[in-house]
């Protein structure tokens, strides 16, 4: 067997195996979709395509006490304002650790680091007293405010990506008499937008898919998010045997998420890429 067919059979087989991995990934997907254009009678039958496929499911949703347009209405507000925070913050500590040089900024760094190792949940109840000392708890403030503080994660992805504009762009601008905002705001920010775009979905996903912060701070429906909600009626609808109900909600809570890939998936996987690599 010479060298050429067997690449060939190399890349058969890795074709096989990466196609059976997306069918095994999105057979899920596929199953919520058929589900919910399904009639309720149809939805334990194995049939992918609906016959007939019927739009009464996604009626349904509005019927309930749900208030789903309220719900998807303060997902939208509360994810879109962390991407918004994160982006601004992540983006000027990255340049600082990135560009400006201080004293202590490797041990700076180094610090901010190993705040990723603090769970989540370690937090919670510190940051829980003081939101109820500032009277803000019942509000989406507390659930999109801790994004304008900054973030370890998003300071990493963007200054690893930083670190690759070549450091004399920096120097011709300071020759040109052009402040440190100036370079940010005008070289170093839209040369970054795959990094990014990276940033604003991980923050998009994280903001619109998280439960436990929304469950604490808004607990009461309608006046939450779009996921206590679903989680809320998930018992409700499955008991009452409406999975295909539960589906098409579920299937519009993921919507966002889809839209907004779709539209930034070449700047994703630009800036995915590139901020691993090192200057």
């Amino acid at each position: 067997m010479n060298k050429k067919t067997r690449k060939i059979i190399v890349d058969i087989e890795t074709y096989v195996i990466l196609t059976l991995g997306a069918v095994i990934m999105i057979g899920p997907f596929l199953w919520m979709v058929a589900t919910s254009f399904k009639l309720p009678a149809d939805q334990f039958t194995h049939t992918v395509i609906p016959n007939p496929p019927t739009l009464a499911n996604f009626q349904s949703l509005f019927s309930f006490d749900l208030n789903f347009p309220e719900l998807f209405l303060n997902s939208t507000v509360i994810s879109v304002l962390s991407v918004v925070g994160q982006i601004l913050t992540c983006a000027m500590a990255a340049f600082c650790f990135a560009v400006v040089k201080f004293r202590g900024r490797s041990l700076l760094f180094t610090l901010l680091m190993i705040t990723l190792m603090i769970p989540a949940q370690v937090t919670l109840i510190p940051n829980f007293i003081i939101f109820k000392w500032l009277h803000l708890v019942g509000t989406s403030v507390p659930l999109w405010l801790p994004a304008f503080w900054g973030g370890a994660f998003g300071t990493f992805l963007m200054r690893q990506y930083f670190l690759t504009i070549p450091r004399e762009l920096v120097d011709a601008a300071r020759v040109d008499g052009a402040s440190l905002w100036d370079i940010f705001w005008s070289i170093y920010l839209p040369l970054g937008k795959p990094a990014l775009s990276a940033l604003a979905i991980f923050t998009f996903q994280g903001a619109w898919n998280d439960l436990l912060h929304p469950l604490v701070y808004m607990p009461n429906v309608p006046n939450t998010t779009l996921t206590v909600g679903l989680a809320f009626f998930q018992t409700q609808l499955t008991h009452g045997g409406r999975f295909t109900v539960l589906m098409a909600g579920a299937l519009l809570s993921i919507l966002p998420l889809i839209i907004v890939f779709f539209f930034a998936q070449r700047q994703f996987i630009e800036g995915i890429a590139l901020s691993g690599v090192k200057r």
